[in-house]
């Protein structure tokens, strides 16, 4: 670990990189799915001030509740949105650029958000709403590939886990600047759900001083000076003439290959298996039930005897647990590996629903029942953000060649934007039809990714995206035919053909 940190810290560029880039790309998706819970009751007052002030008419509950919810749900259909148009943007673009442009939906939708008390207008808080998610779906990719593309090799591992830890990072900020001592009054609400504005104005700020990608000027933009000048500032003096040759090596496998749309990528055998582990392992991220265990934090915690007006500060913990887990797995993981921290992290989390499940059905039976709920709540979500969150989200980036990464990054956050938006509309029907046993239902998706993890996904840690694809390809071909001379030249040039006949 102190190897690997004291080569970071030999890359002050790669660490501005990683603070430039993750506050106005992922720490936007987090802060925007856990804002709302605390202006909640000041935004259902403007509602319904709203149409008695325009039409005379005083909504009844289930319109505010109809209301509310789409308001809840449209940060989903335009982080969709946003994730279906990333893959041209960053093709066309590149990463840096895609990631300022980005900036100006986000300073947008915040200054309608800013203006909606004044103006009286619910509607405002939608618009606002809907282009911070296309923010987020645009910045969810763009700032992964960004940085996981900046990133050395041997730390790849590490750099990617930042990209949760800013997500994580997020939704405490939107935890903290929600209570009552910042943001969360009557008057200041509107300032809580603007604050995305003021980092994506950060970002705008500082994120041109940084070097485009050094990959995507070799491999896309075909400039070898360029991405020559950009790794130099990036990694200083050192000898970067190796990182060099596997990016030519790459571009050499590649050369007749141009970058392939969503369509050629499902169709395309060659990657068949890269494809089912970014559907299994994305669709799993919000299937797994971690928000299921964050509604039911609160049950838990009054249950466990917290006065109701200390439940957000005891919600401050849950997020404090996933921010502190993430990380300590960034330093953790180049010496333990992205496969090991997966798989262990859902067969921890399978095993931890179980326990939760029970300790919910019997807490009102025993006393002490309570605090073992509490304590489930923070192993689950440790588990959670100790592998999954981490390893998951540059996983597209890391598995997929240059060609097919655009489209890659495009499936896996659509199944992330459409679990996160069906988690939300279903989630509160599975509460009132099963009660605790809804955890059930998220157990299964734990034990299936738990196991595809461990018997069918080779381990990516020093290795590149031909080398990782050559991996996929031995583990799931008949026996005897990857038999032979295995070395990395060897695998680099039997991939030449491998690729390049599609």
């Amino acid at each position: 670990m102190s190897q690997h940190l004291s080569l970071l810290l030999d890359c002050p560029v790669v660490i501005a990189a990683i603070f430039v880039s993750g506050i106005g790309g992922t720490f936007q998706y987090g802060y925007g799915v856990s804002v709302m819970t605390s202006p909640s009751t000041f935004i259902k007052e403007l509602m319904n001030k709203t149409c008695v002030q325009r039409y005379n008419f005083s909504l009844e509950p289930w319109h505010v509740s109809l209301i509310w919810s789409f308001t809840v749900s449209v940060f989903c259909i335009g982080g969709l949105l946003g994730s279906l148009l990333v893959g041209s943007l960053v093709s066309k673009f590149g990463r840096k650029r895609c990631l300022l442009l980005n900036n100006f939906v986000a300073i947008f939708g915040a200054v309608l958000m800013i203006l909606s008390q004044t103006a009286m207008s619910f509607e405002m808080i939608m618009v606002g709403r809907f282009l911070y998610g296309i923010n987020s779906g645009v910045s969810l990719s763009a700032h992964t590939m960004y940085l996981v593309e900046c990133a050395p090799k041997r730390l790849r591992g590490m750099v990617g886990v930042t990209i949760s830890t800013f997500i994580s990072l997020g939704k405490f900020c939107g935890q903290l600047l929600g209570i009552s001592e910042f943001l969360g009054t009557e008057k200041n609400w509107p300032w809580l759900l603007g604050f995305s504005g003021f980092t994506a104005l950060f970002q705008f700020l500082t994120l041109p001083f940084l070097p485009e990608s050094p990959s995507f000027l070799l491999l896309d933009r075909g400039d070898r000076q360029a991405c020559e000048k950009a790794l130099k500032r990036l990694r200083g003096d050192k000898d970067f003439s190796g990182e060099v040759e596997e990016m030519l090596e790459e571009s050499a496998a590649l050369q007749s290959v141009r970058s392939h749309s969503v369509l050629e990528l499902i169709q395309n055998q060659t990657v068949r298996w890269q494809l089912l582990t970014i559907i299994i392992t994305f669709t799993t991220l919000q299937l797994c039930g971690i928000n299921a265990v964050y509604f039911y934090s609160f049950e838990v915690f009054r249950a466990a005897g917290i006065p109701e007006h200390k439940l957000p500060y005891a919600a401050l913990g849950t997020g404090l647990c996933e921010l502190f887990t993430s990380v300590a797995c960034c330093m953790t993981i180049e010496s333990t590996g992205k496969k090991v921290l997966l798989f262990r992290g859902y067969m921890g989390m399978s095993a931890t629903l179980v326990l939760l499940t029970v300790s919910l059905n019997l807490q009102t039976y025993v006393s002490w029942m309570p605090y073992c709920s509490m304590v489930l709540v923070f192993i689950f979500i440790f588990f959670f953000a100790s592998g999954p969150a981490g390893v998951t989200a540059p996983l597209p980036g890391t598995i997929f060649t240059q060609s097919f990464k655009s489209a890659g990054y495009t499936v896996a956050c659509t199944l992330n934007w459409t679990g996160l938006f069906v988690v939300g509309m279903l989630f509160p029907i599975l509460v009132e039809n099963l009660e605790y046993f809804c955890f059930l239902i998220f157990l299964v998706f734990c034990v299936v990714t738990w196991l595809y993890a461990k018997f069918n996904i080779p381990e990516t840690k020093n290795r590149t995206a031909l080398e990782i694809a050559v991996e996929f390809e031995r583990m799931h071909s008949k026996p005897g035919a990857t038999r032979g001379n295995t070395s990395p030249e060897h695998r680099v040039n039997g991939l030449e053909t491998y690729y390049t006949k599609f």
